[in-house]
């Protein structure tokens, strides 16, 4: 989640679900299994941040060399920002392990 726009509780909230639903669904078709996986175990969620739009490239870019799911959140621009602006990286579902390989050197929202 990226915390250099300034965006509401809401807006933020709005945006981590848009990153977690899509995320999650394009796993499920890609990678069944590890989607199982996360919804027998809870559907485990941790937010992490960033003030850069720059790591959200680079962490996107590392996930697709790990084969994990990454997706880009841009914003429609309806409400508090202009559109197309990138708020958020949707990750995984993956192995927690995976997962840490790219981000670990973050921390929690």
């Amino acid at each position: 989640m990226r915390t250099d726009l300034k965006m509401g509780r809401g807006k933020i909230a709005a945006q981590v679900a848009h990153a977690a639903v899509s995320a999650s669904d394009e796993t499920r078709k890609l990678k069944p299994i590890w989607y199982k996986q996360w919804i027998e175990q809870g559907q485990k969620k941790i937010i992490v941040r960033t003030s850069s739009l720059a790591i959200l490239y680079m962490k996107e870019a590392q996930a697709r060399n790990l084969g994990i799911t990454a997706k880009l959140i841009r914003d429609r621009g309806l409400t508090q920002l202009p559109p197309g602006t990138v708020t958020a990286l949707g990750l995984g579902p993956a192995p927690n392990n995976e997962l840490d390989r790219i981000t670990s050197d973050m921390k929690l929202l």
